[in-house]
């Protein structure tokens, strides 16, 4: 599968730290909008640390609300905010 993350280019290293190891796929919007996330391309490679790590994403509301907020924008590029409401429920702008 071609890589189409809207959020980067390069899928060989973290989005957040630049590490080159221990990657893993992060869907910005999880939970039930997952599989949305995924079609829309609005997923990064986080490495281990970044990601699940104690002072990872998934453990910080500030750099998750940061994601967030970086994956909305990367959607309105093509699409209208009522577009990205009705889609993921929610404005995190």
């Amino acid at each position: 599968m071609r890589w189409k993350s809207l959020l980067q280019d390069e899928p060989n290293k973290c989005f957040l730290c630049g590490r080159w190891t221990m990657l893993e796929k992060h869907h910005i919007f999880g939970g039930a909008n997952r599989k949305l996330s995924e079609q829309d391309g609005l997923y990064v490679m986080l490495c281990r640390s970044c990601h699940t790590g104690n002072r990872g994403v998934h453990f910080n509301k500030e750099l998750m609300q940061s994601l967030h907020e970086k994956g909305e924008e990367a959607y309105l590029k093509d699409h209208t905010l009522e577009d990205f409401r009705t889609r993921y429920g929610k404005n995190y702008l």
